[in-house]
Formats: C-alpha cells, structure tokens, sequence
C-alpha cells in the first residue's frame, strides 16, 4: 500500500501492532480531562521516561483543577521540579483557573474553546478531545507528522499536515490510531536512526531502509556566550527553587552561584534573564534600598 486510497493494510496492521505491544501508560488508562491535560503538558518536548517519574507525583499533590488553582504559583513550579521547561507550570496553573473561573470547573471539550486556554496549541487541543473526550479527530505531533511523511511522501509534498493526518484517520477507532502513530513515532520510526527492520510497517513504507542514520556528534564544552539564556533561566530557577519557600536570595549572590567561577560576572546580561523570567511568572524580583532580591512567586 503505497496511496492514501489504499490504506486499509496499513491501518490494519498499525492497530493490530498497537493492540498487542502498547506500553501500559497511566495516562492510557484513564478518561479523565484533568489527567489527560497534565499529561499532555508533561509530555511537550519532554521523554516518557521522565514524565513517568513525575506524573503520579504531581497529581498527588495536585488531583484536580480546583485544587491546583488554589495553590500557590511558586508551590506549582516547586512540584515541577525534574520536568524542566518551567513556562509548562505557570501555563498549566494559569489554565486551572480559567478553567476554575470561566467552565465550573469543567474542561470544555470544544476544541476552539480548548486552544483559548493558556499552553494549549492545536495539537494539545485535538488531543485532549480525542483522548479524553472521545472525538473522532487527527492529532498531529512531531512523531505522526515524521511518520506519515515516510508512509505518504507524495501526499506529504502536496497536503497540509493536518490535511494529510484527517484524510488517512480511520473510521473507527480513532484514539488508537492516534496513540498507534505516536507510539511507532517513539519506538521505531525515530527521526535519526530509525528501526525498519522492526517496525511493523515497513513492507509498506517507501522510505523503509532509505533513511540514513544520524551520526552521534560529541558535545563540546561552552563558555557562558554559547550557552543559550533558556538553560540558565532554568538553572536560575533550579536554584529559587532549592531555597525555603518564602525565602528571597539577593540577586548577585544568585549570580555567584550561577556562575562560580567568574570573577566579573555580566549583571546587565543577568538583569534581563531575572526580568524576562519575572514576566513570563516563573519569579519575582523584590527591591530593597540599592539591592534586588528574588523569590518564586507566591
């Protein structure tokens, strides 16, 4: 099957891989909108693997909406602490409460109304309504756009990729498919070095055996310049977040620490990574007298 108006093979034999070898992930056995929105903001540029140690943990901590609107911004960051990409933590807090304010409570499971929320783009969006609502739609993340690209180049040349993603949708069985194509995305249909001697599609996928893997490039040690600003405002918050809830660090010893071996740190550059940071709310910076001083936000 090598056109998109032959695609029952494939569908077929995708589903009937999926059925029998799916990993067994929490948030696949489970309908509930709450859980599957976690999920998913967890999952975002994140591995498995690391969403598995923190999933549990955080909806413990924090089992439902209401909940999570209440607490505090800086208690949500502090759950979030291993996930990295701490803008997913304010975001998914942010949500809870328009959630809380705007729908009773209720995740809405009208997609336009989903993609109003704060982290929630297009695919998220059709995620939430496919896995947790049951809606007979497409989602397409960076795994299901690479797979279907392989599977369907020429179509891929021609249609959008939601296009592409609706017009090969089953049916039935939707939620499947979805998590079908994710999971072979994950497995074996990898970007770099992907595994067609195992991939239980590869009799009917032109790209088969065509993709030539991608050597391994050892990383080289950087200075601060090479550095990008995102993995220091992520160790800036690492360390506000080590400190005791309430406590403020005077901001040129939070440079100090960030930068221990400098002698003359740049504090203008460092300025502007605590004020990009306070606006996107991951902190607050306090002034007292000539001092700055800075805190998760409360």
């Amino acid at each position: 099957m090598r056109t998109i108006g032959n695609k029952s093979f494939i569908t077929k034999s995708l589903l009937h891989w999926y059925h029998r070898n799916a990993r067994s992930l929490p948030w696949r056995k489970t309908r509930n909108p709450y859980r599957i929105l976690v999920s998913e903001i967890m999952l975002q540029q994140t591995q498995v693997s690391r969403v598995l140690q923190m999933y549990s943990k955080f909806l413990r901590r924090f089992p439902n909406f209401r909940i999570l609107a209440r607490a505090g911004t800086g208690d949500v960051i502090r759950a979030w602490a291993g996930m990295g990409y701490n803008n997913r933590a304010v975001r998914l807090h942010q949500a809870a409460n328009r959630i809380i304010q705007d729908y009773a409570g209720r995740l809405p499971a009208d997609i336009d109304l989903l993609r109003q929320l704060p982290g929630i783009g297009r695919y998220t969006a059709h995620a939430i309504a496919c896995f947790s609502f049951g809606q007979h739609t497409a989602v397409v993340d960076t795994n299901v756009r690479r797979i279907l690209a392989r599977l369907f180049p020429r179509s891929a040349r021609a249609l959008d990729e939601w296009k592409l993603a609706e017009s090969v949708l089953p049916k039935r069985k939707a939620y499947d498919w979805n998590q079908a194509l994710m999971e072979l995305g994950s497995i074996y249909c990898t970007a770099g070095n992907p595994d067609c001697a195992g991939c239980p599609l590869n009799r009917y996928c032109p790209s088969a055996f065509q993709i030539q893997s991608t050597p391994k490039i050892k990383k080289k040690k950087h200075d601060r310049v090479l550095i990008p600003n995102r993995i220091y405002r992520g160790r800036v918050i690492a360390l506000v977040r080590s400190f005791s809830r309430h406590q403020q660090i005077e901001s040129y010893r939070l440079l100090k620490m960030l930068l221990p071996g400098v002698t003359k740190p740049n504090q203008r550059w460092f300025s502007l990574i605590l004020t990009g940071l306070q606006r996107d709310g991951l902190i607050q910076i306090h002034t007292r007298r000539t001092k700055t001083y800075v805190s998760l936000p409360q």
